[in-house]
Protein backbone atom coordinates (compact mmCIF):
# COMPACT_ATOMS: atom_id res chain seq x y z
CA UNK A 1 0.00 0.00 0.00
CA UNK A 2 1.43 3.61 -1.43
CA UNK A 3 1.68 6.28 1.02
CA UNK A 4 -0.77 7.71 -0.42
CA UNK A 5 -3.49 5.29 -0.13
CA UNK A 6 -2.51 4.33 3.46
CA UNK A 7 -3.04 8.12 4.24
CA UNK A 8 -6.23 7.82 2.49
CA UNK A 9 -7.22 5.17 4.23
CA UNK A 10 -6.08 6.41 7.72
CA UNK A 11 -7.96 10.00 7.47
CA UNK A 12 -11.42 7.96 6.23
CA UNK A 13 -10.77 5.42 9.69
CA UNK A 14 -10.20 9.01 11.47
CA UNK A 15 -13.70 10.94 10.41
CA UNK A 16 -15.50 7.60 10.83
CA UNK A 17 -14.64 7.35 13.98
CA UNK A 18 -14.86 11.05 14.74
CA UNK A 19 -18.41 10.74 13.53
CA UNK A 20 -19.53 8.06 16.00
CA UNK A 21 -17.77 10.13 18.79
CA UNK A 22 -20.28 12.66 18.60
CA UNK A 23 -23.48 9.81 17.94
CA UNK A 24 -22.42 7.87 20.70
CA UNK A 25 -24.77 10.15 22.91
CA UNK A 26 -26.88 7.40 23.38
CA UNK A 27 -24.96 6.07 25.82
CA UNK A 28 -25.23 8.79 27.87
CA UNK A 29 -29.19 8.93 28.11
CA UNK A 30 -28.76 7.78 32.08
CA UNK A 31 -27.76 11.15 32.32
CA UNK A 32 -30.63 12.75 30.60
CA UNK A 33 -32.78 10.26 32.41
CA UNK A 34 -31.66 11.52 36.09
CA UNK A 35 -32.58 15.15 35.25
CA UNK A 36 -35.62 14.49 34.15
CA UNK A 37 -36.34 12.22 36.86
CA UNK A 38 -35.33 15.11 39.42
CA UNK A 39 -37.63 17.48 37.81
CA UNK A 40 -40.18 15.19 38.28
CA UNK A 41 -39.50 15.07 42.15
CA UNK A 42 -39.14 18.90 41.91
CA UNK A 43 -42.41 19.52 40.26
CA UNK A 44 -43.03 23.10 40.07
CA UNK A 45 -43.80 25.19 36.36
CA UNK A 46 -42.23 23.38 33.39
CA UNK A 47 -41.35 20.52 35.06
CA UNK A 48 -41.47 17.04 33.69
CA UNK A 49 -44.86 15.01 34.52
CA UNK A 50 -43.75 11.57 33.54
CA UNK A 51 -44.83 8.49 34.83
CA UNK A 52 -41.34 7.05 36.73
CA UNK A 53 -41.94 3.61 35.26
CA UNK A 54 -41.75 5.35 31.40
CA UNK A 55 -38.42 7.20 31.88
CA UNK A 56 -36.22 4.68 29.59
CA UNK A 57 -38.91 5.18 26.97
CA UNK A 58 -36.83 7.59 24.82
CA UNK A 59 -33.66 5.54 25.13
CA UNK A 60 -35.43 2.45 24.50
CA UNK A 61 -37.38 3.72 20.72
CA UNK A 62 -33.89 5.49 20.38
CA UNK A 63 -32.27 1.75 20.14
CA UNK A 64 -35.62 0.75 18.44
CA UNK A 65 -35.74 3.32 15.82
CA UNK A 66 -31.67 3.33 15.33
CA UNK A 67 -31.95 -0.54 14.69
CA UNK A 68 -35.10 -0.44 12.60
CA UNK A 69 -33.61 2.52 10.50
CA UNK A 70 -30.19 0.95 9.74
CA UNK A 71 -31.96 -0.97 6.88
CA UNK A 72 -32.84 2.11 4.65
CA UNK A 73 -29.45 3.94 5.94
CA UNK A 74 -27.24 0.92 4.72
CA UNK A 75 -29.41 1.18 1.39
CA UNK A 76 -29.05 4.83 0.51
CA UNK A 77 -25.39 4.03 1.58
CA UNK A 78 -24.70 1.52 -0.87
CA UNK A 79 -26.45 3.76 -3.51
CA UNK A 80 -25.42 7.26 -2.69
CA UNK A 81 -22.19 6.92 -0.83
CA UNK A 82 -21.07 7.56 2.93
CA UNK A 83 -20.53 11.56 2.96
CA UNK A 84 -24.75 11.97 1.80
CA UNK A 85 -25.35 9.46 4.24
CA UNK A 86 -23.86 10.53 6.97
CA UNK A 87 -24.71 13.85 6.75
CA UNK A 88 -28.38 13.02 6.24
CA UNK A 89 -27.42 11.42 10.10
CA UNK A 90 -25.90 14.76 11.05
CA UNK A 91 -28.87 16.93 10.31
CA UNK A 92 -31.39 14.43 11.80
CA UNK A 93 -29.48 13.94 15.31
CA UNK A 94 -29.67 17.80 15.12
CA UNK A 95 -32.95 18.41 14.86
CA UNK A 96 -33.81 15.73 17.38
CA UNK A 97 -31.91 17.52 19.72
CA UNK A 98 -33.31 21.23 18.86
CA UNK A 99 -36.84 19.50 19.45
CA UNK A 100 -36.42 17.85 22.49
CA UNK A 101 -35.24 21.34 24.02
CA UNK A 102 -37.95 22.38 23.51
CA UNK A 103 -40.76 20.52 24.84
CA UNK A 104 -40.75 18.56 28.67
CA UNK A 105 -43.76 16.65 27.08
CA UNK A 106 -43.38 12.56 27.31
CA UNK A 107 -44.45 12.24 23.37
CA UNK A 108 -42.23 15.31 22.34
CA UNK A 109 -39.29 13.46 23.80
CA UNK A 110 -40.27 10.07 22.45
CA UNK A 111 -40.46 12.09 18.68
CA UNK A 112 -37.30 14.05 18.74
CA UNK A 113 -35.28 11.64 21.01
CA UNK A 114 -36.56 8.58 20.50
CA UNK A 115 -37.25 8.69 16.53
CA UNK A 116 -35.33 11.53 14.85
CA UNK A 117 -31.95 11.47 16.81
CA UNK A 118 -32.08 6.88 16.31
CA UNK A 119 -32.84 7.94 12.81
CA UNK A 120 -29.71 9.79 12.88
CA UNK A 121 -27.20 7.62 14.82
CA UNK A 122 -28.55 5.01 12.24
CA UNK A 123 -27.77 7.42 8.88
CA UNK A 124 -24.35 8.11 10.61
CA UNK A 125 -22.99 4.89 12.12
CA UNK A 126 -23.92 3.37 8.81
CA UNK A 127 -21.91 5.25 6.92
CA UNK A 128 -18.35 5.30 8.68
CA UNK A 129 -17.24 1.37 8.78
CA UNK A 130 -17.90 0.51 5.67
CA UNK A 131 -16.39 3.61 4.19
CA UNK A 132 -13.18 2.53 6.15
CA UNK A 133 -13.04 -0.97 5.40
CA UNK A 134 -12.69 -1.30 1.48
CA UNK A 135 -9.51 0.34 2.33
CA UNK A 136 -7.62 -2.34 4.15
CA UNK A 137 -7.56 -6.06 3.37
CA UNK A 138 -9.41 -8.73 4.70
CA UNK A 139 -7.45 -9.84 7.57
CA UNK A 140 -7.39 -6.82 8.99
CA UNK A 141 -11.35 -6.42 9.32
CA UNK A 142 -12.05 -6.79 12.68
CA UNK A 143 -9.17 -4.61 13.83
CA UNK A 144 -10.60 -1.79 11.76
CA UNK A 145 -13.91 -2.20 12.37
CA UNK A 146 -13.40 -2.63 15.76
CA UNK A 147 -11.36 1.24 15.65
CA UNK A 148 -14.05 3.27 13.92
CA UNK A 149 -16.78 1.77 16.16
CA UNK A 150 -14.46 2.69 19.20
CA UNK A 151 -15.55 6.27 18.97
CA UNK A 152 -19.35 5.11 19.40
CA UNK A 153 -18.37 3.44 22.35
CA UNK A 154 -16.08 6.01 23.86
CA UNK A 155 -18.01 9.52 23.05
CA UNK A 156 -19.56 9.16 27.03
CA UNK A 157 -16.14 9.97 28.12
CA UNK A 158 -16.63 13.19 26.79
CA UNK A 159 -20.14 13.69 26.92
CA UNK A 160 -21.30 12.26 30.43
CA UNK A 161 -19.28 14.78 32.07
CA UNK A 162 -20.36 17.85 29.41
CA UNK A 163 -23.54 16.95 29.83
CA UNK A 164 -23.55 17.11 33.60
CA UNK A 165 -21.70 20.44 33.61
CA UNK A 166 -24.09 21.90 30.82
CA UNK A 167 -27.03 20.75 32.77
CA UNK A 168 -25.96 22.45 35.67
CA UNK A 169 -24.76 25.52 34.00
CA UNK A 170 -28.00 26.01 31.72
CA UNK A 171 -30.57 23.30 32.67
CA UNK A 172 -31.79 20.51 30.80
CA UNK A 173 -33.41 22.43 27.76
CA UNK A 174 -30.71 24.39 26.89
CA UNK A 175 -28.27 21.55 27.06
CA UNK A 176 -29.70 19.50 24.92
CA UNK A 177 -30.25 22.90 22.07
CA UNK A 178 -26.10 22.89 22.88
CA UNK A 179 -25.72 19.37 21.74
CA UNK A 180 -28.15 19.78 18.94
CA UNK A 181 -25.98 22.17 17.60
CA UNK A 182 -22.65 20.75 18.35
CA UNK A 183 -23.46 17.64 16.89
CA UNK A 184 -24.55 18.86 13.55
CA UNK A 185 -21.62 21.09 12.51
CA UNK A 186 -19.33 18.01 13.43
CA UNK A 187 -21.06 15.32 11.86
CA UNK A 188 -21.50 17.70 8.91
CA UNK A 189 -17.85 18.64 8.52
CA UNK A 190 -16.71 14.94 9.06
CA UNK A 191 -19.21 13.72 6.48
CA UNK A 192 -16.92 15.65 3.78
CA UNK A 193 -14.01 13.32 4.47
CA UNK A 194 -15.62 9.67 4.04
CA UNK A 195 -14.51 8.58 0.68
CA UNK A 196 -14.26 5.14 -0.86
CA UNK A 197 -11.78 3.32 -2.81
CA UNK A 198 -12.00 4.14 -7.05
CA UNK A 199 -13.28 1.48 -8.61
CA UNK A 200 -10.84 -1.42 -9.05
CA UNK A 201 -9.67 -1.03 -6.05
CA UNK A 202 -7.69 -3.85 -4.84
CA UNK A 203 -6.33 -3.31 -0.91
CA UNK A 204 -2.61 -4.51 -0.66
CA UNK A 205 -1.30 -7.21 2.74
CA UNK A 206 -3.63 -9.69 2.34
CA UNK A 207 -2.02 -12.49 4.61
CA UNK A 208 -2.46 -15.77 4.60
CA UNK A 209 -1.75 -17.27 8.66
CA UNK A 210 -1.65 -20.62 7.28
CA UNK A 211 1.73 -19.68 4.84
CA UNK A 212 3.08 -16.03 5.70
CA UNK A 213 5.09 -16.37 2.34
CA UNK A 214 1.92 -16.90 0.25
CA UNK A 215 2.41 -14.40 -2.99
CA UNK A 216 0.57 -11.51 -2.26
CA UNK A 217 -0.89 -10.99 -5.60
CA UNK A 218 -2.18 -14.85 -5.67
CA UNK A 219 -3.49 -13.98 -2.12
CA UNK A 220 -5.58 -11.49 -3.33
CA UNK A 221 -6.57 -13.46 -6.77
CA UNK A 222 -7.77 -16.49 -4.88
CA UNK A 223 -9.82 -13.95 -2.33
CA UNK A 224 -13.75 -14.01 -3.34
CA UNK A 225 -16.05 -11.63 -1.90
CA UNK A 226 -19.51 -13.42 -1.10
CA UNK A 227 -22.12 -10.57 -2.45
CA UNK A 228 -24.41 -12.25 -0.93
CA UNK A 229 -28.17 -10.11 -1.48
CA UNK A 230 -30.13 -9.59 1.68
CA UNK A 231 -32.89 -12.25 -0.07
CA UNK A 232 -29.81 -14.87 0.13
CA UNK A 233 -28.88 -13.69 4.05
CA UNK A 234 -32.37 -13.91 5.24
CA UNK A 235 -33.17 -17.88 3.50
CA UNK A 236 -30.01 -18.67 5.80
CA UNK A 237 -30.13 -20.61 8.81
CA UNK A 238 -27.15 -18.80 9.61
CA UNK A 239 -28.19 -15.62 9.77
CA UNK A 240 -31.37 -16.32 12.22
CA UNK A 241 -28.73 -17.80 14.62
CA UNK A 242 -26.09 -14.77 14.46
CA UNK A 243 -29.23 -12.68 15.06
CA UNK A 244 -30.05 -14.12 18.15
CA UNK A 245 -26.69 -13.80 19.36
CA UNK A 246 -26.86 -10.26 18.40
CA UNK A 247 -29.97 -9.87 20.84
CA UNK A 248 -28.17 -11.45 23.67
CA UNK A 249 -25.45 -9.46 23.85
CA UNK A 250 -27.00 -6.27 22.76
CA UNK A 251 -30.02 -6.65 25.24
CA UNK A 252 -27.87 -7.42 27.99
CA UNK A 253 -25.38 -4.87 27.49
CA UNK A 254 -28.08 -1.78 26.56
CA UNK A 255 -29.71 -2.52 30.54
CA UNK A 256 -26.82 -1.85 32.28
CA UNK A 257 -25.98 1.27 29.95
CA UNK A 258 -29.58 2.78 30.09
CA UNK A 259 -28.89 2.79 33.72
CA UNK A 260 -25.84 2.83 35.07
CA UNK A 261 -25.93 6.03 36.50
CA UNK A 262 -29.17 5.73 38.61
CA UNK A 263 -27.34 2.93 39.80
CA UNK A 264 -24.46 4.25 40.74
CA UNK A 265 -26.21 7.01 42.61
CA UNK A 266 -26.22 5.80 45.83
CA UNK A 267 -22.15 5.07 45.85
CA UNK A 268 -20.67 7.99 43.92
CA UNK A 269 -23.99 10.80 44.33
CA UNK A 270 -23.56 13.83 42.56
CA UNK A 271 -20.20 12.29 40.69
CA UNK A 272 -22.42 8.97 39.19
CA UNK A 273 -21.14 10.68 35.90
CA UNK A 274 -18.05 9.29 36.42
CA UNK A 275 -19.47 5.39 36.03
CA UNK A 276 -20.95 6.09 32.72
CA UNK A 277 -17.40 7.94 31.42
CA UNK A 278 -15.17 4.86 32.61
CA UNK A 279 -18.09 2.14 31.66
CA UNK A 280 -17.56 4.12 28.22
CA UNK A 281 -13.33 3.36 27.74
CA UNK A 282 -14.26 0.01 28.52
CA UNK A 283 -16.89 0.06 25.69
CA UNK A 284 -14.69 1.21 23.30
CA UNK A 285 -11.89 -0.46 24.43
CA UNK A 286 -13.70 -3.74 23.85
CA UNK A 287 -14.36 -3.17 20.25
CA UNK A 288 -10.60 -2.21 19.17
CA UNK A 289 -9.35 -5.85 21.38
CA UNK A 290 -12.16 -8.03 20.06
CA UNK A 291 -11.94 -6.65 16.89
CA UNK A 292 -8.00 -7.59 16.77
CA UNK A 293 -8.49 -11.02 18.59
CA UNK A 294 -11.38 -12.16 16.50
CA UNK A 295 -8.91 -11.76 13.15
CA UNK A 296 -6.13 -13.73 15.12
CA UNK A 297 -8.90 -16.40 16.93
CA UNK A 298 -11.59 -16.56 15.00
CA UNK A 299 -15.34 -14.63 15.02
CA UNK A 300 -17.07 -17.33 17.10
CA UNK A 301 -14.67 -18.55 19.58
CA UNK A 302 -13.97 -14.70 20.46
CA UNK A 303 -17.82 -14.11 21.23
CA UNK A 304 -17.94 -17.13 23.29
CA UNK A 305 -15.52 -16.01 25.95
CA UNK A 306 -17.14 -12.74 25.89
CA UNK A 307 -20.36 -14.04 26.41
CA UNK A 308 -19.48 -16.49 29.38
CA UNK A 309 -17.50 -13.28 30.77
CA UNK A 310 -20.59 -10.98 30.32
CA UNK A 311 -22.69 -13.75 32.04
CA UNK A 312 -20.36 -13.81 34.80
CA UNK A 313 -20.13 -10.54 35.50
CA UNK A 314 -24.38 -10.20 35.34
CA UNK A 315 -24.13 -12.08 38.30
CA UNK A 316 -21.78 -10.55 39.90
CA UNK A 317 -23.56 -7.16 39.39
CA UNK A 318 -26.85 -8.73 41.29
CA UNK A 319 -24.88 -8.66 45.16
CA UNK A 320 -23.18 -5.46 44.40
CA UNK A 321 -26.27 -3.23 43.51
CA UNK A 322 -28.28 -5.29 45.79
CA UNK A 323 -25.96 -4.00 48.85
CA UNK A 324 -26.47 -0.57 50.43
CA UNK A 325 -22.46 -0.06 51.26
CA UNK A 326 -21.44 -1.06 47.73
CA UNK A 327 -17.59 0.04 47.01
CA UNK A 328 -17.73 2.97 44.11
CA UNK A 329 -14.80 1.30 43.18
CA UNK A 330 -16.19 -2.34 42.59
CA UNK A 331 -19.26 -0.57 41.10
CA UNK A 332 -16.91 1.42 39.23
CA UNK A 333 -14.68 -1.79 38.23
CA UNK A 334 -17.63 -3.99 37.24
CA UNK A 335 -19.48 -1.19 34.85
CA UNK A 336 -15.98 -1.20 32.82
CA UNK A 337 -16.00 -4.89 32.49
CA UNK A 338 -19.48 -5.05 31.13
CA UNK A 339 -19.16 -1.97 29.20
CA UNK A 340 -15.78 -3.79 27.72
CA UNK A 341 -17.84 -7.13 26.81
CA UNK A 342 -21.21 -5.20 25.23
CA UNK A 343 -18.54 -3.06 23.08
CA UNK A 344 -16.85 -6.28 21.50
CA UNK A 345 -20.34 -7.13 19.91
CA UNK A 346 -20.24 -3.83 17.93
CA UNK A 347 -16.65 -5.09 16.54
CA UNK A 348 -17.67 -8.67 15.53
CA UNK A 349 -20.85 -8.51 13.98
CA UNK A 350 -20.21 -6.23 11.49
CA UNK A 351 -17.26 -8.29 10.70
CA UNK A 352 -19.41 -11.14 10.12
CA UNK A 353 -21.50 -9.20 8.29
CA UNK A 354 -18.53 -8.46 5.90
CA UNK A 355 -17.03 -12.17 6.30
CA UNK A 356 -20.09 -13.94 5.61
CA UNK A 357 -22.44 -12.05 2.82
CA UNK A 358 -19.43 -9.54 1.26
CA UNK A 359 -19.59 -5.89 0.41
CA UNK A 360 -21.90 -5.61 -2.03
CA UNK A 361 -24.82 -5.15 0.09
CA UNK A 362 -22.85 -4.80 2.99
CA UNK A 363 -25.01 -1.57 4.08
CA UNK A 364 -28.72 -3.28 3.89
CA UNK A 365 -27.15 -6.67 5.30
CA UNK A 366 -25.96 -5.13 8.53
CA UNK A 367 -29.06 -2.79 8.52
CA UNK A 368 -31.18 -6.25 8.86
CA UNK A 369 -28.79 -7.91 11.37
CA UNK A 370 -28.41 -4.63 13.27
CA UNK A 371 -32.72 -4.77 13.99
CA UNK A 372 -31.14 -7.16 16.96
CA UNK A 373 -29.14 -4.91 18.46
CA UNK A 374 -32.51 -2.62 18.17
CA UNK A 375 -35.06 -5.03 19.74
CA UNK A 376 -32.43 -6.46 22.41
CA UNK A 377 -32.04 -2.91 23.61
CA UNK A 378 -35.67 -1.98 22.91
CA UNK A 379 -36.74 -5.30 24.77
CA UNK A 380 -34.38 -5.87 28.02
CA UNK A 381 -33.73 -1.92 29.21
CA UNK A 382 -37.73 -1.10 29.12
CA UNK A 383 -38.22 -4.69 30.53
CA UNK A 384 -35.53 -4.04 33.38
CA UNK A 385 -36.72 -0.07 34.23
CA UNK A 386 -40.42 -1.96 35.13
CA UNK A 387 -38.87 -4.46 36.75
CA UNK A 388 -36.41 -1.78 38.99
CA UNK A 389 -39.86 0.40 39.57
CA UNK A 390 -42.22 -3.11 40.48
CA UNK A 391 -39.21 -4.48 42.90
CA UNK A 392 -37.02 -1.40 43.53
CA UNK A 393 -33.79 -3.30 41.81
CA UNK A 394 -32.60 -4.31 39.11
CA UNK A 395 -31.17 -7.58 40.18
CA UNK A 396 -33.69 -9.95 38.43
CA UNK A 397 -33.14 -8.00 35.44
CA UNK A 398 -29.19 -9.38 36.08
CA UNK A 399 -29.86 -12.44 36.68
CA UNK A 400 -32.16 -13.03 33.13
CA UNK A 401 -29.37 -11.49 31.35
CA UNK A 402 -26.55 -13.41 32.50
CA UNK A 403 -28.63 -17.06 31.71
CA UNK A 404 -29.21 -15.36 28.50
CA UNK A 405 -25.44 -14.92 28.09
CA UNK A 406 -24.74 -19.03 29.07
CA UNK A 407 -27.53 -19.67 26.60
CA UNK A 408 -25.67 -17.91 23.82
CA UNK A 409 -22.46 -19.12 24.75
CA UNK A 410 -23.52 -22.43 24.07
CA UNK A 411 -25.06 -21.35 20.61
CA UNK A 412 -21.43 -19.59 19.19
CA UNK A 413 -20.28 -23.75 18.86
CA UNK A 414 -22.78 -23.77 15.97
CA UNK A 415 -20.74 -20.83 14.13
CA UNK A 416 -16.96 -22.30 14.78
CA UNK A 417 -16.86 -24.46 12.10
CA UNK A 418 -16.00 -23.06 9.16
CA UNK A 419 -18.99 -20.76 9.05
CA UNK A 420 -17.98 -19.45 5.43
CA UNK A 421 -18.35 -22.62 3.86
CA UNK A 422 -21.26 -23.50 5.38
CA UNK A 423 -22.88 -20.02 4.41
CA UNK A 424 -21.90 -20.76 0.73
CA UNK A 425 -23.65 -24.74 0.43
CA UNK A 426 -26.68 -22.63 2.21
CA UNK A 427 -27.30 -20.53 -0.36
CA UNK A 428 -26.89 -22.73 -2.66
CA UNK A 429 -29.11 -24.84 -1.59
CA UNK A 430 -31.75 -21.93 -2.27
CA UNK A 431 -30.84 -22.43 -5.81
CA UNK A 432 -30.20 -18.63 -5.83
CA UNK A 433 -26.98 -17.61 -7.39
CA UNK A 434 -23.91 -15.26 -5.37
CA UNK A 435 -24.34 -11.83 -6.20
CA UNK A 436 -27.74 -11.88 -7.67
Amino acid sequence: MDETTRDRGILVITAGTGINLALGVLYTWSIFKGAIRQSIELGGEGAFNWDPATLNDPYAVCCLVFACTMMLAGTVQDHFGPRVTAFIGGLLVGLGFFWISQTTDYWGWILGFGVLVGGGIAFGYSAATPAALKWFPPNKTGKIAGIVVSGFGLASVYIAPLATYLLALWGLQDAMLAFGIGFFVLVGLLSFLLVTPPEGYSPKGFVDRRDPGDDNKARRAKFVDMSASPGQMLRSPTFWLIWALYFIGAGAGLMVIGSVAGMAKSSLGEQAFLAVAILAVGNAAGRIVAGIASDHYGRAHTLAVLFLFQALLMFAAVSVISSDSSSAVILVLLATFIGFNYGANLALFPAMTKDLWGFSHFGMNYGILFTAWGVGGFVMSRASEIIRVETGSFASSFIAAGILLIIGAALTFFLANHPKKRMRREIRKTGATLGA
